[in-house]
């Protein structure tokens, strides 16, 4: 009885654990978003130029590190909104850039439409089902670091294939990554509210990002 009891308070403390890191997650990815979004509007009412490639890379990735630093901490938070502003801030110039093409803003319109039909379905997919997609870690985070590599090599070879391949290897990439996360959140893997908010936020920024350039080329090509 005692046995009993006990495995139900357990599982009662765990259930309200991860519905407190739902919460704080999707509470705290709101923010970011809403953040990013107005750091890009300020970029974009401003005219400021792109950081450029190795000035973004340093700041996507020192802000994570700290990020990641300090996840149990409350400059956590701070670390957070200092990144996912940067990435809007880098945002701003690439949305001006397609703003200034022929039908461009529909293009801008429909990469973010697309990129919330994504997330949003396959967060509710998740939710719903509760099925478990821990066994795509290994495989997304390989497939994350060949991508990367090719984008790499795309910008500096200037390989517009290339690139374009890598656009739609991170559609593909990300939408695994969406359901991954989703389902660490759910099933107790992963506990720090603050880093899953980084992970789907940079997941829904490169979800546009790949739909952007997707469809900017195919609009350029009609």
């Amino acid at each position: 009885m005692n046995t009993t009891v006990t495995t139900l308070g357990r599982s009662q403390s765990a259930a309200m654990s991860t519905n407190k890191v739902i919460r704080n997650t999707y509470m705290l990815l709101s923010m970011t978003l809403a953040f990013a979004a107005l750091t890009a509007g300020v970029t974009m009412s401003l005219n400021l130029p792109s950081p450029g490639f190795i000035i973004t890379l340093v700041g996507y990735f020192g802000l994570l590190f700290l990020t990641t630093k300090f996840r149990d901490s409350g400059a956590g938070i701070g670390f957070v909104f200092a990144l996912t502003g940067f990435m809007g801030y880098t945002l701003g110039p690439i949305l001006n850039a397609y703003l200034a093409l022929p039908n461009g803003s529909q293009t801008v319109m429909m990469a973010m439409g697309g990129t919330a039909a994504i997330f949003l379905g396959l967060s509710a997919y998740v939710m719903t089902t509760r099925k478990n997609f821990s066994y795509m870690g290994g495989f997304l985070a390989v497939g994350i670091l060949v991508a990367f590599l090719a984008g790499i090599g795309a910008f500096f070879f200037e390989m517009p294939g290339l690139s374009l391949a890598v656009s739609a290897m991170f559609v593909l990439l990300m939408s695994g990554l969406i359901l991954y996360q989703t389902s660490e959140i759910i099933h107790g893997g992963e506990t720090n509210y603050i880093m899953a908010t980084v992970t789907l936020f940079v997941a829904i920024f490169n979800l546009f990002t790949s739909l952007l350039q997707l469809l900017g080329f195919a609009n350029s090509s009609d």
